[in-house]
């Protein structure tokens, strides 16, 4: 397990001309940044398959067992192996605390709980909108299926929960699990697609006769007109009635949606949060780290450092490799024999 490098020597003490130069990456004290109380967010990104899940269960029930802290487990992967982790036959939106783990010493609580991403959308509707607006906002057929199958929103509505989670500060350490490497990029790309579908011309549109009233839409009939004919041939009637309908319910939702986006962003980026990357030593997904930590150094996101998971000690430290090759190779030599 490595942390960022080590700030090179000064040239003065450099290796002479002719030698390389061996940069050491420190050892990453898990222990440390797991009781830190300044922690209060550890992110565990990778590639799928190389053990994310259940790093990120052990750094919870760590954090909880030694260190005292109230800890929850969000997995974004919809996939159940969170669950099998901790022993629980099911997680859903809502925390459940894992039994049977030894926390009496240090007195903290492990909780986990799955995203559910319709149940999450349809919280902040009745959150931030009238009962009776609720109810139409439910009944739109576009609302029905975005809120379960549009890609996208998966990854909004993870800001949307790991915002409501640290916004009620009844958590130490809240431990994110999320999808593979590539998918936990768009979780940090959610706030700037909704943002830029939010500022969108054919949203706009669609906005523009509900927000003007009769004298608005008697202002754009004719280009609106022409717009919805062409978008029916797309999308067909129907739908485009459903997305009008949609769009004029959530429309004073919009500036809410952004703003708490924007905010969790911010949290990601602030200090409290700590990302981990968990990588197997093999060349693919050491690639995919390497990509995500440059992603994230680009978007000033705090990285911890590397857990390379599936790492076995040799009983032989000082064989070498070449020496290692030459007594398999008389192996397979002698076996070859008999």
């Amino acid at each position: 397990m490595t942390a960022r490098p080590t700030t090179p020597p000064p040239a003065s003490t450099g290796p002479k001309p002719g030698y390389a130069r061996v940069v050491t990456a420190p050892r990453l004290d898990l222990d440390a940044l797991l009781a830190d109380p300044a922690t209060r967010i550890i992110v565990c990104c990778g590639s799928g398959g190389v053990g994310k899940t259940t790093t990120a269960a052990a750094l919870g029930l760590r954090a909880a067992e030694q260190h005292g802290r109230r800890t929850v487990v969000l997995t974004i992967d919809p996939a159940r192996r969170l669950a099998q982790s901790m022993g629980l036959t099911e997680l859903d939106n809502t925390p459940r605390q894992v039994k049977g783990i030894d926390t009496e010493a240090a007195g903290g609580e492990l909780h986990a709980m799955m995203l559910d991403m319709k149940r999450t959308f349809d919280e902040v509707v009745q959150a931030h909108t009238t009962p009776q607006r609720a109810a139409e906002i439910f009944a739109n057929p576009f609302y029905q299926a975005m809120s379960s199958t549009f890609s996208g929103t998966q990854e909004y509505m993870a800001m949307e929960k790991l915002g409501q989670l640290r916004a009620t500060d009844e958590w130490d350490l809240i431990v994110v699990d999320t999808p593979p490497s590539r998918s936990a990029l768009d979780f940090l790309d959610a706030p700037a697609r909704l943002s830029r579908f939010l500022d969108g011309r054919m949203l706009r549109m669609l906005l523009a006769p509900a927000r003007g009233g009769r004298s608005m839409f008697s202002l754009v009939t004719a280009s609106f007109g022409l717009f919805s004919k062409a978008v029916q041939k797309i999308l067909g009637a129907q739908l485009l009635t459903d997305l009008s309908g949609f769009v004029a319910a959530l429309d004073s939702m919009f500036g809410g949606f952004r703003q708490r986006a924007d905010e969790t962003y911010r949290i990601l980026q602030d200090p409290q949060t700590a990302f981990l990357l968990v990588a197997a030593p093999e060349r693919d997904a050491v690639r995919e780290a390497a990509y995500f930590a440059e992603r994230l150094v680009a978007e000033r996101m705090p990285l911890a450092g590397l857990v390379l998971n599936r790492v076995h000690r040799s009983a032989l430290p000082s064989l070498s490799a070449e020496s290692g090759e030459a007594a398999a190779a008389r192996l397979d030599a002698a076996g070859d024999q008999q």
